[in-house]
């Protein structure tokens, strides 16, 4: 199977700061690929070559096996590239519907007697929540006064109706609670089942080990490996990404500093 998107030996660098190096990534249709990786890792520099933003310094970016050059993020969302961010783009004091088609808006009239077809959207709107289990009542209701889950989900609904193949989340359930977080992850596995690809950023790896196919665990700009669920355990994920052989290194440092105080003492 050819995946939609894959990146091949890249290497990204912002001036003398080297913040990718080497690093080849896959996204196949129908799966949930998890990226892992502590604070520095390079996981927002990965998201935004994926999406569009930068683009790398050196190796290949290929949609459905051919070598693309993506200059924006409205060049990746054409190619189907959707991508959620944390803040979620939204305006809290605008509607479900006016935040669901924000700068996509339907039209009816012709020329400047043009308008918001409001009537239209709010069934679109109504339809696609109810889809993913979020009854919406009033889609002129203030998206502000909705949940972190239900934001969360009406963002994916948006990339997803808009034509995405493939979802970058990231961190989407980093500020919600466990049922708002169950209702996110959740919509996940429904999007897999209908065939996107679905990459998921995140420091939960409880959360990600639930939706997860595979896993590529990243430190310090550098991939440490990509593993299918089956091939590695919940808590060698969590050893790595806690950088247990540093972590170890560090225990050994205090357990000498503890023995040369209590002989010096």
């Amino acid at each position: 199977m050819t995946p939609i998107i894959e990146l091949q030996s890249v290497y990204k660098s912002f001036g003398t700061v080297v913040a990718l190096q080497d690093l080849s990534f896959a996204v196949y249709p129908g799966e949930v690929h998890c990226l892992l990786g502590d604070n520095g890792a390079g996981k927002s520099t990965l998201i935004k070559i994926l999406a569009g933003v930068h683009p790398p310094t050196r190796g290949t970016y290929l949609i459905d096996g051919e070598p693309v050059q993506i200059g924006s993020p409205r060049q990746a969302l054409d190619r189907g590239i959707g991508t959620v961010y944390q803040d979620l783009a939204m305006i809290p004091l605008l509607s479900v519907t006016r935040n669901f088609f924000l700068g996509r808006e339907p039209k009816i009239g012709w020329g400047p007697f043009a308008r918001f077809d409001v009537d239209h959207a709010d069934a679109i709107v109504i339809r696609e929540l109810a889809e993913i289990g979020i009854d919406i009542r009033d889609p002129s209701q203030a998206v502000g006064t909705l949940s972190g889950g239900e934001r969360q989900c009406l963002a994916i609904a948006r990339a997803v109706h808009f034509g995405a193949r493939v979802l970058i989340l990231d961190e989407p359930t980093s500020a919600l609670g466990v049922h708002q977080a169950a209702i996110v992850l959740k919509y996940v596995a429904q999007a897999r089942n209908r065939g996107l690809g679905v990459v998921f950023i995140s420091h939960n790896i409880h959360h990600a080990y639930t939706v997860a196919d595979r896993f590529t665990l990243l430190n310090r700009g550098r991939s440490r490996g990509t593993y299918a669920r089956s091939e590695i355990s919940r808590d060698e994920v969590l050893h790595v990404m806690a950088g247990g052989e540093d972590l170890s290194r560090l225990e050994a440092e205090i357990s000498r500093l503890g023995e040369q105080k209590r002989l010096h003492g």
